[in-house]
C-alpha cells in the first residue's frame, strides 16, 4: 500500500497543473454530484437546486456531509454562513482528513469556527496535522473584519505537495510550507473532505466553561459554491482522476501583502508561541519578537503569565476590524 501512495503520489504531482490563475472560475458542483450524508439525517437539508446544504445541530444531533472521493492535493472551497446570536459551544468546520483510513497515523487540514457568548465574535481556527501527529497541534486562531454569521463568506483550502494555504474571501490568511524538519508531519496521504457541525462544549469557548444552551436552538450553518477541484483517488478502484486545469501555486506578492495585513491585525494565538505547550517550538516555527508582543496581548496564559484579559482581546479586535476592511 505504501508504494501504491508513493508512486499516486508522484503521479498526480505531474498531472496536477499548480499554476497561478484565478480561482474564481472554477466550476462549482451539486451536492449530490460531489458529496454524500455523513450524519444527522433530517438536520442535513438540501437546498437551492441541489447547490446549497443547511447543517444544523440541535438538542438530538448535529450534522455533516462528506466528499465521495478521496483527494490527493486540490483547491477545496464553500460558501458558508454561520448560526447567529449564543453559539457558545458550537463548532463548524470544513476540513479535510483521512482518519478513517488512517488510524494511528492520519492527515488533517482544519477550517475550525467557534462560537461564542452573545456580544462575542465568532473565531476561526486554522489546524494541520500529519501522520498521526496529534500531539503536535498546529493551531493558529484569528478574528475576522466581518460578520460570519450575516453573510456568506468563502473559504478555501490549497493542498500541494510543498504547501498549504488557508483563504477566507480569496484573501490567504495562512501559508504553511513543508520543510525537511517537519518529516511526515506535513499532509501527504489521500484525504476526504468533510463538513460538520456538533456540540464542542467541552472546549470549545473558554475551554468549556460556556457551553451549548439548546434554548437558542436550532443552530443553522449553510454551505453553498461548494468546489472540489483536483486529484481525486478511487478507494475501490485505486485509480486516479486528476484534473490539469490550472489553480494557483502559490501567493502572489499583492496577495502577501494582504496575508501579512491580515495576521498582523487579526491572528491571536499561533501554536508557536505557546509556551505551555512546547517548551521548544516546533521546528518549522520562524519566531519574531514583534508578533510575539502582539499575541501576547490576546493570550498572556501561552507565554506564562497570568490569565487572560479577554476585555482588552475584544477592545483591541473590534479596533483591528474597522481597520483592516479598508486595506483589502
Amino acid at each position: 500500500m505504501g508504494y501504491f501512495y508513493l508512486g499516486l503520489l508522484l503521479f498526480c504531482s505531474l498531472l496536477l497543473v499548480f499554476a497561478s490563475g484565478s480561482v474564481r472560475n472554477l466550476p462549482i458542483i451539486p451536492f449530490d454530484e460531489g458529496y454524500t450524508p455523513l450524519f444527522g439525517d433530517d438536520n442535513l437539508v438540501i437546498h437551492r437546486d441541489g447547490k446549497s446544504v443547511h447543517l444544523t445541530l440541535d438538542d438530538r444531533t448535529g450534522s455533516g456531509f462528506v466528499s465521495q472521493d478521496l483527494y490527493l492535493h486540490g483547491y477545496f472551497s464553500a460558501s458558508i454562513k454561520l448560526p447567529a446570536d449564543y453559539t457558545a459551544g458550537v463548532v463548524v468546520a470544513f476540513y479535510m482528513s483521512n482518519g478513517d483510513m488512517f488510524e494511528k497515523n492520519h492527515d488533517e487540514i482544519d477550517f475550525e469556527f467557534l462560537g461564542n457568548i452573545r456580544g462575542k465574535d465568532w473565531r476561526i481556527q486554522t489546524n494541520v496535522y500529519g501522520n498521526g501527529s496529534t500531539s503536535i497541534g498546529r493551531e493558529e486562531r484569528y478574528g475576522l473584519w466581518f460578520d460570519p454569521a450575516e453573510d456568506f463568506h468563502q473559504y478555501s483550502i490549497l493542498w500541494s505537495d510543498s504547501k498549504i494555504i488557508f483563504y477566507v474571501d480569496h484573501v490567504p490568511i495562512r501559508e504553511v510550507k513543508r520543510t525537511e524538519s517537519m518529516g511526515g508531519d506535513f499532509p501527504s496521504k489521500p484525504m476526504t473532505l468533510y463538513a460538520t457541525i456538533w456540540d464542542a462544549s467541552n472546549w470549545a469557548t473558554n475551554g468549556g466553561k460556556y457551553r451549548v444552551n439548546y434554548k437558542y436552538a436550532p443552530y443553522i450553518a449553510e454551505f453553498s459554491d461548494l468546489i472540489l477541484h483536483g486529484c481525486s483517488v478511487d478507494p475501490i478502484e485505486h485509480i486516479s482522476k486528476c484534473d490539469n486545469a490550472q489553480i494557483p501555486s502559490g501567493v502572489t506578492p499583492i496577495q502577501r501583502t494582504k496575508m501579512e495585513n491580515f495576521r498582523k491585525k487579526h491572528m491571536t494565538y499561533s501554536y508557536c508561541y505557546d509556551r505551555v505547550r512546547y517548551k521548544v517550538p516546533p521546528s518549522e516555527c520562524v519566531i519574531s519578537p514583534q508578533e510575539a508582543e502582539r499575541l501576547r496581548v490576546f493570550d498572556p496564559v501561552t507565554f506564562g503569565k497570568g490569565r487572560r484579559h479577554h476585555g482588552k482581546q475584544k477592545h483591541r479586535h473590534n479596533q483591528a476590524s474597522q481597520a483592516v476592511a479598508s486595506s483589502f
